[in-house]
């Protein structure tokens, strides 16, 4: 339909010409030319023709257009005011998104992130089962790979005395792994992998940022069942926890937790929980959490829900494991304490010198 119809009262033309040349008769149109009586040849009803030309009026004919205008325009800001919206919700411009959408400084991608499935799914491949084996038998703990060539941070106390240890990676492929550093004071200790490479790394965090409340995911290898995820929150600040240095002084128990080996004994406000520590200890301020840990979890990473490393999970008290005979049987009441990252971060260097204090 013609645009202009639509402004036009329903059977009459608009004109340009001067309005008083016509006057309105009872049957048409009528003028010095025509006095009404007379019907024109051809013209229906006795009515003049219409006017030689299309009549126009350049006034009404421009509004639709300007209206349309108007809606293009209103529509290209509402569209850019969108996209620059979805721009900032992902921290940057619409166009500027980082490969795969991954979030910056991180490993969990932008639609997963602050979910337990996102954070197990981006950092179980950088968790590693390590296997100790010492004249007093096997335990088995957990570590973190920090190196695309096999570099593992892990408790001093899983691999204390060992004279052999196996690591099994989240796709089952094993290495041995050799002893580069250690630091009984920090319970803290850097092993690597003979041969490795290309392997998933986890990205250490900021400690000095754990609040109470914050969620926190623990992925280790309870009892030897690789790549466990359990959850929670950080449920407290700066414990001291008191640790032995290493198994010489653990009344007979096995280092590290697991493979049927009694647990990692630990002093807290002056009590001892799951045996006696020894002579010979250590204390360190930890993160303590209410995300379920078991024998085998020590080592293991405490991670926040950016996928990014907080802790290193190193004690955990099981009230059955202290009576007499008391085994690894005894699970989390949630009772757990981690390393701050940041105490590992400056230890680092010394251990990958092979400071061995």
């Amino acid at each position: 339909m013609d645009m202009t119809e639509n402004l036009r009262p329903s059977g009459a033309h608009s004109t340009d010409q001067d309005p008083t040349s016509y006057a309105y008769g009872s049957t048409g149109y009528s003028d010095s030319a025509y006095d009404g009586s007379t019907a024109y040849d051809g013209a229906a009803g006795g009515y003049p023709p219409p006017p030689p030309y299309a009549p126009t009026n350049h006034r009404r004919a421009k509004r639709p257009v300007a209206l349309l205008a108007a809606v293009a325009l209103a529509a290209a800001v509402i569209g850019g005011g969108t996209a620059t919206l979805v721009g900032q919700l992902n921290g940057g411009s619409a166009q500027a998104t980082g490969a795969k959408g991954a979030v910056q400084g991180t490993t969990v991608s932008q639609s997963s992130k602050g979910t337990v499935s996102g954070v197990a799914e981006a950092v179980s491949p950088a968790i590693v089962e390590i296997g100790a084996a010492s004249s007093a038998g096997r335990s088995t703990g957990s570590g973190v790979v920090i190196t695309e060539d096999g570099e593992i941070v892990t408790n001093n106390h899983v691999i204390s005395g060992a004279q052999q240890i196996q690591v099994t990676l989240s796709t089952g492929k094993t290495y041995t792994a050799d002893v580069v550093g250690t630091d009984p004071d920090k319970d803290l200790a850097l092993i690597k992998l003979r041969g490795a490479s290309g392997l998933k790394t986890a990205a250490l965090g900021d400690s000095s940022q754990v609040k109470v409340g914050d969620q926190v995911v623990a992925i280790g290898s309870p009892e030897g069942l690789t790549g466990t995820v359990t959850s929670g929150i950080i449920s407290a600040l700066d414990r001291d926890v008191t640790v032995a240095k290493d198994d010489s002084g653990s009344s007979g128990q096995g280092q590290g937790q697991g493979g049927g080996s009694d647990q990692w004994p630990f002093e807290f406000g002056g009590q001892q929980f799951n045996g006696d520590t020894g002579e010979k200890t250590t204390t360190y301020k930890a993160l303590q959490t209410d995300a379920s840990l078991n024998p085998g979890n020590s080592g293991g990473a405490l991670i926040n829900m950016d996928g990014e490393i907080i802790g290193i999970n190193s004690a955990m008290y099981a009230p059955s494991s202290s009576a007499a005979g008391g085994g690894s049987s005894a699970g989390s009441v949630g009772l757990g304490f981690a390393i701050p990252v940041n105490t590992l971060k400056a230890d680092l260097d010394a251990l990958r010198a092979g400071n061995t204090s």
